[in-house]
């Protein structure tokens, strides 16, 4: 049961002990929409349910608790909005100093500054994606 997640393994062991949702919702004390949000991985159990739960469902507390979450880790997640928050930066200076030329309010001053800015995000970036996953 390790690569299904919590609301997945709910689901199956619900269906085979041939009770609905609104089965299993009475046996728990919750309502049958509760149970669908379990499924879904939209909500979880109260932790204090969980014993009751593995009962109901005939399985250990243990076997009920092993399966995984299908959230990716904190670290990749924060990896991908730090690449896009560099390419959005450079995208928007670009764009920034090409708009601002075309209307006739851009010094070259800020126009330079705003390259650099961009020029430098893109550089974070490239340095940022090649460097090894450790």
């Amino acid at each position: 049961m390790n690569h299904k997640t919590l609301g997945m393994t709910i689901a199956e062991l619900r269906k085979k002990q041939g009770m609905t949702q609104l089965d299993l919702a009475n046996k728990m004390g919750v309502t049958d929409k509760a149970v669908s949000k379990w499924e879904r991985d939209v909500s979880c159990p109260d932790v204090n349910a969980f014993p009751h739960l593995a009962d109901v469902l005939n399985v250990s507390v243990n076997e009920l608790m092993q399966s995984k979450t299908e959230n990716r880790s904190s670290k990749t997640n924060f990896k991908e909005i730090i690449s896009l928050i560099f390419k959005g930066v450079a995208l928007a200076m670009g764009i920034a100093v090409v708009v601002l030329s075309v209307l006739d309010g851009l010094d070259v001053k800020s126009g330079i500054t705003m390259l650099g800015i961009g020029l430098t995000s893109l550089a974070l970036y490239t340095l940022q994606t090649k460097e090894s996953p450790v």
